[in-house]
């Protein structure tokens, strides 16, 4: 049996490329890998949608190019905005680690992002010692940051 093995990126529908990337790239920092809206039939044969016209960009945090997070902005074939609550089954997100939290924190609620929570210690499992606090990106997709336990 063929199996997966690696994870080549993580993929994200966005309303509004320029909105997104003033979020993702001037806000969060993440660096643009490519910035592309190919003229190519095969885009809509994969997605489903004949005649599909798409803008992608890939990012990364800096120094971690082989961990990319794709955005597409479907400029045809538009679909609604659905619920994006984390409750809703196929619902996901995707995590970022920072050094402090709290500063992290402080700093996007004092740019307008909006956050589910402030950070919140883990006190049990896994990751007990580290904070964590969920915030949405301008489409209400849902992010998480993470600050790692301190190494004893």
């Amino acid at each position: 049996m063929s199996r997966p093995i690696a994870i080549h990126h993580t993929s994200f529908t966005v309303r509004d490329m320029e909105t997104s990337l003033r979020f993702y790239r001037d806000l969060l920092g993440m660096h643009v890998l490519v910035d592309q809206t190919p003229d190519a039939d095969y885009l809509g044969e994969i997605v489903g949608y004949p005649g599909l016209r798409l803008r992608t960009v890939f990012l990364c945090v800096p120094n971690q190019p082989d961990r990319r997070l794709e955005l597409n902005q479907y400029l045809n074939h538009q679909g609604p905005v659905g619920d994006l609550s984390t409750n809703r089954v196929g619902s996901a997100h995707l995590a970022f680690v920072v050094e402090n939290i709290h500063q992290f924190y402080e700093e996007m609620v004092g740019q307008g992002v909006r956050f589910k929570s402030p950070p919140v210690a883990i006190t049990a499992g896994t990751n007990k010692g580290a904070y964590a606090a969920y915030f949405v990106d301008p489409d209400g997709i849902p992010l998480e940051v993470i600050q790692p336990a301190p190494h004893v």
